[in-house]
């Protein structure tokens, strides 16, 4: 069974089991959530009624991104800055998706 869920203005397909990056959320390693935005469900060609479903899942680590550089430049005005910038990350384990 597979589900599309929403957390953090992104969209993820999941099933159980699977290993996702997403937004920061708040918790520990080892906390359980419950991800009860599910758009869609199905399992093989059929769709099921995501209106009472949730979404089970096993915070894993709470990580930062791979840094992204921010370099602006205005020519012929001696103005240049550098800034980096790492998101902060929660990969969860997808324990079950079920009412």
């Amino acid at each position: 069974m597979f589900a599309i869920v929403r957390t953090g203005g992104k969209q993820y397909r999941v099933a159980a089991g699977d290993k996702i990056v997403v937004e920061k959320l708040a918790g520990e390693a080892g906390d359980k959530v419950t991800l009860g935005d599910v758009l869609l469900a199905g399992e093989g060609g059929e769709l099921k009624d995501a209106a009472k479903l949730t979404v089970a899942a096993e915070i894993i680590a709470q990580a930062k991104g791979e840094k992204v550089i921010v370099f602006k430049k205005r020519r012929r005005h001696n103005y240049r800055r550098k800034n980096g910038h790492r998101q902060n990350h929660t990969i969860l384990r997808i324990v079950s998706i079920g009412a």
